[in-house]
């Protein structure tokens, strides 16, 4: 999944308007402009597709976790340069509050089973023995239950 996919089906899932994307960029710490906004949203064979960066990509979720959680006291995190499917995942998970029990419905409820220690994997520091890598496959299912639940 690219970043742009990722932004798209986030903006889809909670019928988010351009005002509201712009505000999530805001919140954490980038200042879009409503035209690169629709050049991120756009197709990939869309004339004027802009490809969003992973930093760019990372400041949105810093911003969607604030919107729907609150801003943290304190400094507020730094957007990560590279972000992977395994950073969107946690990120999302922190957004949305959620517990593993939730997540695993989530899947479920996109028809795509795993258990309770395969999700966990996904959540471990890079170095540890047990961490894997989030593909796209899972993190797409994950993002479909969301649409199936949250989804108006």
């Amino acid at each position: 999944m690219t970043n742009n996919d990722v932004l798209r089906r986030i903006r889809y899932i909670f019928s988010y308007d351009d005002n509201k994307m712009i505000d999530l960029f805001t919140q954490g710490g980038l200042k879009a402009k409503r035209a690169e906004v629709c050049d991120w949203l756009k197709g990939e064979e869309t004339d004027g597709y802009q490809n969003l960066s992973d930093r760019q990509l990372a400041t949105f979720l810093n911003g969607l976790i604030n919107d729907k959680r609150g801003k943290r006291e304190g400094p507020q995190p730094e957007p990560e340069n590279r972000v992977n499917n395994n950073i969107i995942f946690m990120k999302l998970k922190i957004a949305m509050n959620l517990k593993a029990e939730e997540i695993l419905d989530l899947l479920e409820r996109a028809d795509f089973n795993i258990s309770k220690h395969e999700l966990s994997a996904f959540f471990r520091k890079p170095g540890h023995k047990h961490y894997r890598e989030c593909k796209d496959q899972i993190l797409r299912n994950f993002l479909k239950g969301v649409e199936l639940k949250y989804h108006i």
